[in-house]
């Protein structure tokens, strides 16, 4: 007998490294001399390293510096640790990474979409452009304006926007995480307009970051930025698909009037708790999530629909529904189907 395929609907946690990026990635494993190293075998990894580096910033559109790091969550604690600025700022609907960083620092004003509504003059702003729970967009261009006009920073949490859809160009820092768009897990990069803006660390990428460089994993995160968006109005045709056929059984789309990626999604489905959805669904072998995967272990109240103003127990009865480039319609379908006969049940 055939075991039957899992439905993987959980890319906005960890989507899977593409062939491409696959492929680089062992090609890279046969330059496995330390790039930093004078010899003719170090040279080569240096070669290799910085032709990584160049092609991520093409792949990109980035003409300022590119630090390559072990994922989003240290590019993060380099841009907001190593900090120069006097005062840093952030919003309660930022990612556990810069959260934690910031534990101290002011939180700022959110609408019931969870977009940020003012700036702090002189301050750095740390700000996603695309919330991983919700998949709302931060109007950062208008942002960006106020922040600098005001003499402050930017640094944008670009984990699930990177590879999707352009990255804000009006911001001062970067993080990206390449096992958020087809590359290996372990590598990311901060990218920085001015390297003045941070207190450098020694080591390693320009000493603002410690640690021998993996080369094999900085060409796969490269190649996978280089396969490009195309993908992306298929994920919003299906995604389109799957807010309708949610409204039609009673259920809430999260943020809908809001703009939003057409990868992440997240639902309520009223009077079912997010547990017992995802038991349900990972039974019918259906992977979802309930928030961000860093903390859906825990199944605890997302603080994000808390800021947004959603009461605890709506809140407690959401869950996150995320697209890659594998996704099919017939997978959709199957999760719209489980969801309709949960729906159904419910209101019994």
């Amino acid at each position: 007998m055939t075991k039957k395929q899992r439905i993987y609907l959980d890319h906005a946690a960890t989507t899977p490294v593409c062939e491409a990026a696959q492929e680089a990635m062992v090609q890279g494993l046969a330059q496995w001399a330390n790039p930093s190293s004078p010899h003719a075998e170090g040279r080569a990894a240096r070669e290799a390293l910085e032709g990584a580096r160049k092609r991520a910033k093409a792949a990109l559109g980035w003409d300022g510096e590119l630090i390559f790091t072990s994922g989003a969550s240290e590019a993060i604690a380099i841009a907001l640790g190593q900090s120069k600025a006097e005062q840093i700022v952030t919003s309660p609907v930022e990612h556990d990474a810069v959260l934690r960083v910031t534990k101290e620092a002011p939180r700022l004003p959110v609408d019931d979409a969870g977009r940020v509504v003012d700036v702090v003059p002189g301050a750095l702003h740390a700000i996603q452009h695309v919330n991983n729970e919700t998949g709302v967009i931060q109007p950062i261009a208008e942002l960006a304006t106020r922040i600098h006009e005001s003499g402050g920073w930017l640094f944008c949490d670009c984990a699930q926007s990177a590879g999707k859809i352009d990255l804000p160009m009006e911001a001062d820092m970067i993080a990206i995480s390449a096992h958020k768009f087809g590359g290996p897990p372990g590598i990311g990069a901060l990218l920085v307009r001015d390297l003045t803006l941070l207190e450098p660390s020694g080591g390693q990428e320009q000493g603002y970051r410690g640690g021998t460089e993996n080369v094999p994993a900085a060409l796969a995160l490269a190649t996978a930025l280089e396969q490009g968006q195309g993908w992306m109005p298929e994920a919003l045709r299906l995604r389109d698909m799957l807010d309708g056929a949610i409204r039609s059984s009673g259920g809430e789309v999260v943020a809908e009037a809001a703009e939003r990626i057409a990868t992440i999604a997240s639902y309520r489905m009223p009077g079912v708790t997010a547990r017992a959805q995802l038991i349900r669904f990972d039974m019918a072998g259906i992977a979802v999530s309930a928030g961000a995967a860093c903390s859906s272990g825990t199944l605890k109240t997302s603080p994000v629909l808390g800021a947004m103003g959603w009461e605890a127990q709506a809140a407690d009865e959401v869950i996150r529904v995320s697209f890659g480039p594998q996704t099919s319609e017939e997978e959709v379908r199957a999760f719209i189907a489980l969801w309709c006969d949960m729906a159904g049940e419910s209101s019994a």
